[in-house]
């Protein structure tokens, strides 16, 4: 994969997300896939994607920053949510936070493998 398609195809996998396609994600995503190091698979994989949209009805992934370097690729995602109750032990309760998450994926056989995720905590706090 170039960079340009390994960008090209995350792109599609946050267009997948934001339509809350579920059943076309095992086009993006391996089915041994890893989340911060914990094997969760694919079902295992969908299943905290679900989650992520019941405590947050409105969420929706926007790239912020994207970089492509075959196998791997790093993304600063931006969030502009209401989450519906407590969000990562924070009481949010409906109220509207702005956060960003950095994320390094890499993919084989142009699908994502492995997922390193780290939110900005922080940045919902100051907002409270």
């Amino acid at each position: 994969m170039t960079p340009a398609d390994l960008a090209d195809t995350y792109r599609g996998y946050i267009a997948c997300l934001n339509r809350r396609d579920w059943p076309d994600l095992a086009q993006f995503v391996d089915p041994e896939v890893r989340h911060n190091d914990r094997p969760l698979g694919l079902p295992g994989y969908r299943a905290m994607l679900e989650a992520d949209v019941r405590a947050i009805p409105d969420l929706r992934f926007e790239i912020e920053l994207l970089l492509a370097e075959p196998p791997r690729l790093a993304s600063r995602l931006r969030f502009d949510c209401h989450p519906a109750g407590v969000l990562f032990g924070l009481p949010v309760n409906g109220r509207r936070v702005v956060f960003a998450e950095n994320v390094f994926y890499e993919f084989r056989g142009g699908r994502i493998v492995q997922v390193w995720s780290v939110i900005d905590k922080a940045a919902i706090a100051a907002q409270l």
